[in-house]
């Protein structure tokens, strides 16, 4: 263990940092300097996938690899379209998956940071390799034998939230602050999904559906997403391990890697057939 530094930020600039807005950018850099031992984080392939930011730090004293969602908007080094936030695209997803493969050749630890809308979608996500790229960090990180944590700091929707390492992808404690969103998909577009779903239902039965009655189907559809996407809502059905202050996190999340490494097993990294 190295020694435990305080960081470079107090923990009340938590509350600040990420922000409430789910339109509204921030920069994950900023969280993680309020977290980790004296601020420093030795990032890795910064100019690369910038919506994941991948690197090694402290966190009281002990090693860990962090996986981040980013949620500032780029331009691609290499060109190309503006890539937003909180999206993993083929470039992140392939930077991160090599990232925890490093971790786990190295027997590092991993922390993941939540605040994800999913994968990149349509016909240029698909020329970009995103199936591939995407298919490669869902396999590193469900084969991964190092400690896993993951902390939902604002959303966690879909695929997004499998491949950050999400319940089914057995981290140690999977924590969340009290304003995450944890679902499927937003609670907009789940709406307006199943609206489509429900009306085209009532076609084939030969119904129809005038725009007041469909104004209020929607505002339901709405109301039942926003409440069953409240975090208090996977908490209550065990999903989560905790929801945490966000003054609270740093001392958690030492308790907690404390506890994930107290027995270490040192065995093969299965990852299979992996499309580099």
């Amino acid at each position: 263990k190295a020694p435990i530094e305080p960081p470079a930020r107090p923990p009340e600039d938590l509350y600040t940092i990420v922000k409430t807005d789910p339109s509204a950018q921030y920069d994950v850099r900023d969280l993680l300097a309020a977290l980790v031992d004296g601020g420093r984080f030795d990032e890795y392939r910064a100019e690369y996938g910038q919506t994941v930011v991948c690197g090694f730090a402290h966190l009281g004293g002990m090693a860990l690899g962090i996986v981040a969602n980013q949620r500032l908007r780029f331009r691609p080094a290499t060109g190309g379209p503006f890539q937003f936030g909180g999206v993993l695209y083929a470039d992140s997803a392939d930077k991160a998956a090599r990232f925890v493969l490093e971790c786990n050749q190295a027997h590092v630890p991993l922390l993941f940071i939540q605040d994800v809308n999913g994968f990149d979608v349509g016909r240029d996500a698909e020329r970009s390799g995103i199936i591939r790229c995407g298919a490669k960090l869902v396999n590193a990180v469900s084969n991964s034998i190092v400690p896993k944590l993951t902390l939902i700091v604002g959303h966690s929707f879909g695929a997004g939230h499998y491949a950050m390492c999400g319940k089914a992808f057995d981290p140690r404690f999977l924590f969340a602050w009290p304003g995450a969103r944890y679902a499927v998909m937003g609670g907009a577009q789940a709406a307006k999904t199943m609206l489509d779903v429900n009306v085209a239902a009532l076609k084939r039965q030969g119904k129809t559906i005038d725009d007041a009655e469909l104004e209020a189907m929607a505002s339901r559809l709405r109301e039942r997403y926003d409440r069953e996407t409240d975090i208090r809502y996977a908490a209550a059905r065990g999903w989560i391990d905790a929801i945490l202050d966000p003054v609270r996190t740093r001392d958690v999340l030492i308790i907690a890697l404390d506890v994930a490494t107290r027995r270490r097993e040192v065995q093969g990294f299965p990852v299979g057939v992996f499309q580099v």
